[in-house]
This record gives C-alpha cells, structure tokens and sequence, in this order.
C-alpha cells in the first residue's frame, strides 16, 4: 500500500497586534482643546455666561463715580458749614464772657463726644421736610438734612481745635501785645489767630478726611451716595454674591484714592510748620 504522506496540520498562524499610534503633548493639547471648544458651544447655545465683576464694574462706574462725587460735595458742604460754626464756638470759649463760654464749652463737649450716626438720625427725623416762608414752600431735602447732621461734629471738633491752638501759644504774646496797649480784640485778630492757622491746618485736614469716610452712612437714612448706588448695583446684577466684594471694594478704591494724598499731604504741613496734630 502505498501511502501518501500524511499533511500535517500547521498551527493558525495569529494575527500580529495592532500598534496604536502613541498620544504625544500635542495630541493632549489638540483633545482638550476640541472638548473645550465643543463644551463652550453647547455652553453659548444653553444659556448667556453672566459678565465678570470688571465688566459690571465698568459698566456702572459713571453711576458710582457720580455717587461718590456726591459724597465728596456733601463732605465740603459739611466742613464749610461746620467750620464757621466751629470758629464762632471756639471763639466763644476763649472769650471773657464766662457764662457764654460754658455754654459753647458744654456744647461743644456734647457734639464732640455723640456718635456722628445718632447726631444724622436726629437731623433726619428733627428737621421737617419741608418749610413754609410767607406761603412759600420750600422744600428740605434728605441731602441738605446730611450736611447739617455732619457738620454738628465738625463743628465741634472745630472748636476744640482752635481753642487748643489758642491755649498752646504762649502767655508772653498776650502780655507783649498788652504792653503795646493793643485791646484784647486787637490781639486776638491780629497776632494770636494769625499764628494759629497753621496749627490748627493739620487737624482740620485730617478730620475732613475722617468727615468724608463717614459720608457713607448717609446710605442708612436714604441719601443716594455711592454706597446705596453700590447696592442698588449689586441688586440689578441679579444679586450675585460674587459681586459683593468687587463692587464694595470698588467704593473702598475710591475713597482711598481721594483720602490716602490729603493725609500725606498733612503730614508733610506736619513736617513743615513743625506741629504735632
């Protein structure tokens, strides 16, 4: 028998691997970027992305600016007022009239010493909204009823500052004018005063800067300055916490820009004239 030669059967042969292409940073770079690019899409098409705190603010800063202008002018209006009253009181003080210089010492003792915010309460709700002057109306508005209720301390602060700078000249200037049979009224015009302007010029400016810092609280009895605009911002935003500290650290920026030059300002006077406030 002849026989064929048997086949032999071969192991199945398998198949090679495939190699996948290896990811580089490129390719990471590309597949991040695609995904953002896609999920940023889908993002625009759901709903509008809220603008950032610097858009919101420079969208509202002419608003806020001009609230803060108002509260520089309330500060002026205040200081000038309060200064004259002050001048007149601590004139009275120094005087020789000794029952009208305990009443302007007591007065001033009151005004210096009350919170400035229940001294703007009182000028809110005491003073009537309104006058009527030979059947004219005339109108008082919340903002004039500010100036008065921030310048009762200044006023007062005013008055200890001049008194101070009188008594801290010394007694040989009354006696030399008095020797030179200038009058008491004389003196005090024309040689004590002068000489105390540039005593009193330090303290007066830093209390002007305090004054305008507390302008703020005008906000709590309903004056539209810039911490109430700031709050009426924050709420057409959609009152967004995140919004809080951007926009109330906004107001803090400006008024540290305006306060922090009249403070170096008086310590450079300070430096000058040689006077400690």
């Amino acid at each position: 028998m002849t026989g064929r030669p048997l086949a032999v059967l071969l192991p199945v042969a398998s198949p090679a691997p495939r190699s996948f292409p290896k990811l580089t940073l490129v390719h990471c770079v590309g597949i991040v970027g695609a995904l953002a690019l896609v999920g940023g899409a889908a993002h625009a098409q759901g709903a509008p992305a809220a603008p950032s705190a610097f858009e919101v603010i420079f969208k509202w800063s002419p608003l806020l600016l001009q609230g803060f202008l108002f509260n520089v002018a309330i500060s002026l209006l205040a200081m000038t007022l309060g200064t004259v009253a002050g001048l007149a009181l601590g004139l009275a003080q120094i005087g020789t009239n000794r029952p009208l210089a305990r009443v302007a010492w007591a007065a001033t003792q009151f005004f210096r010493n009350a919170p400035w915010l229940v001294l703007l309460f009182f000028a809110m709700f005491m003073i009537p909204f309104q006058f009527r002057i030979f059947g004219y109306v005339i109108p008082f508005p919340d903002w004039v009823k500010a100036v008065i209720g921030f310048s009762l301390p200044v006023m007062a602060n005013v008055s200890e500052i001049l008194r101070g700078a009188v008594r801290s000249l010394p007694s040989g200037q009354w006696e030399a004018a008095e020797s030179l049979a200038f009058s008491r009224r004389q003196t005090l015009w024309r040689i004590i005063l002068p000489q105390c302007v540039k005593r009193m010029l330090p303290p007066w400016m830093n209390l002007y800067s305090l004054v305008t810092m507390a302008t703020v609280q005008a906000s709590i009895v309903g004056v539209s300055e810039m911490l109430t605009l700031t709050s009426e911002v924050h709420a057409a935003e959609g009152g967004r916490p995140e919004l809080l500290a951007p926009l109330y650290g906004f107001a803090m920026l400006c008024f540290f820009l305006y306060c922090y030059p009249i403070g170096r300002l008086t310590q450079r006077l300070e430096r000058r004239f040689n006077v400690k406030s």
